[in-house]
């Protein structure tokens, strides 16, 4: 049982939360395209002021590892990282495709497929596939550019659930199909973290603070600003 810390900055949403014994206690939480850099923090004040805990109180800090936008995963990788030097406390890492699949496990119970995806600019989307009944692992995470035949083998047979902020690149493509359901307004968020990192705790799965990084999943590619000519 554990008193933990979670915060999530890896699309829009920007998120922190403190569960006790995997129960949520509080939980911050915005929508907002630049809310990472400017919000965590604030976000993790407020959380654990509504606890009626301090940071010393906690037993460990979780943080959600990737996919998702570079500059957010490094902004929560490092806050989560600076917690835990400090407080010299152990580091969760939690997957953060299989937490918001763990966001719409209550209410699919059947043969549902629940398939998570974030953007990745173009056609091209971070996913990964779960069985909604046990969240046994169907496909792992991955970066998969979205054809008429990306989920073609899954659609035959089972009803999947697509959501996220990459899932309206698919709608083009599968929305015909009855076995095609889509869900809006699901994004990553530090509820599902803390869940997800209550049973890491249990066992012991910490990640080695000094050594840690984001699971970014493909290597960033910059922009150049182009200069007109005088």
């Amino acid at each position: 049982m554990a008193l933990i810390l979670s915060i999530e900055t890896s699309s829009k949403s920007c998120s922190a939360a403190v569960h006790q014994n995997g129960v949520l206690l509080a939980l911050s939480e915005l929508i907002n395209d630049k809310s990472a850099s400017a919000m965590l923090t604030p976000a993790i004040a407020d959380c654990i002021k509504l606890t009626g805990f301090s940071l010393s109180d906690l037993d460990a800090v979780a943080v959600a590892k990737g996919p998702g936008s570079f500059t957010g995963l490094r902004i929560a990788v490092s806050t989560a990282k600076g917690l835990c030097f400090a407080l010299e406390k152990p580091l969760i890492a939690v997957n953060t495709l299989e937490a918001m699949a763990w966001q719409l496990k209550p209410f699919y119970h059947q043969n549902e497929l629940l398939c998570p995806m974030l953007d990745a600019r173009r056609m091209e989307v971070y996913c990964a596939i779960f069985e909604s009944h046990s969240m046994q692992i169907l496909e792992a995470t991955q970066a998969k550019i979205i054809e008429e035949t990306s989920f073609e083998a899954y659609l035959e047979k089972n009803k999947t659930i697509f959501f996220g902020d990459g899932a309206s690149k698919c709608k083009p493509f599968f929305e015909s199909n009855q076995n095609a359901i889509f869900i809006e307004g699901i994004y990553p968020s530090a509820k599902t973290i803390g869940i997800l990192a209550e049973k890491y705790f249990q066992q012991n799965q910490f990640e080695d603070v000094p050594s840690f990084e984001p699971f970014y999943l493909k290597d960033f590619v910059g922009t150049v600003k182009k200069i007109s000519p005088n």
